[in-house]
């Protein structure tokens, strides 16, 4: 629990999943608003129940010393214990070509300059996507079906039936040794598809649960 890169359940967490902290998002809210102290909460649901909120101060009285305070308890997955925590963001504008101000929160693990931080299941501190190594839903669905494309462009360059399961055979006038080696790759694919055909299977029957 807790360090940057830690609270993984099931593989690396993604950005969907995460607690997150979009600071454009709330200056257009009027929860930070340049000039002045904001006070208040964030709230996160998920399928309509609450899924976390935390405690925040705002002070942009001062553009050159801006910065936000986030205040909330996190509670051991492993022990139950709960701990009041504390974080200090330093916040920073520039100034786009257009004019006006572009607001940055700058990452505590990295110093970066970023749009938002995130907080992964698991997770006690808030920082940015680099930082905690997040992707996204998007990728990890994306990787999921690259095995069963590639198997399917093989299967195509055979002449056989596309499919999950579907045995290639050896077309017509091709050298046995060129089939081999195309069989070989087959089978790599196969276990391929195989694993992420359990893990999605996984997935699904523990959303059913």
């Amino acid at each position: 629990m807790g360090g940057w890169g830690s609270g993984r359940h099931g593989g690396r967490p993604t950005a969907d999943a995460s607690l997150r902290i979009d600071l454009a998002w709330m200056m257009r809210q009027g929860l930070a608003v340049e000039g002045h102290y904001r006070t208040g909460t964030l709230r996160w649901n998920c399928g309509g129940r609450s899924s976390g909120n935390i405690g925040y101060g705002c002070d942009m009285r001062d553009p050159m010393n801006a910065n936000m305070e986030l205040r909330f308890t996190h509670t051991s997955a492993l022990t139950g214990e709960r701990r009041d925590c504390k974080q200090r963001v330093c916040l920073s504008f520039t100034v786009p070509n257009l004019g006006g101000k572009r607001w940055w929160m700058h990452c505590p693990a990295t110093h970066s300059r970023v749009a938002k931080l995130y907080c992964p299941p698991g997770g006690r501190e808030f920082a940015s996507r680099s930082a905690w190594k997040l992707g996204y839903q998007s990728q990890r669905v994306a990787k999921r079906v690259r095995p069963f494309e590639r198997l399917f462009a093989l299967q195509r360059k055979l002449g056989g039936e596309q499919g999950y399961e579907q045995f290639p055979r050896r077309p017509k006038g091709m050298w046995q040794r060129t089939y081999e080696r195309h069989l070989a790759r087959y089978w790599e694919l196969d276990d391929q598809c195989a694993l992420e055909m359990a893990g999605m299977l996984n997935l699904i029957d523990r959303r059913l649960k």
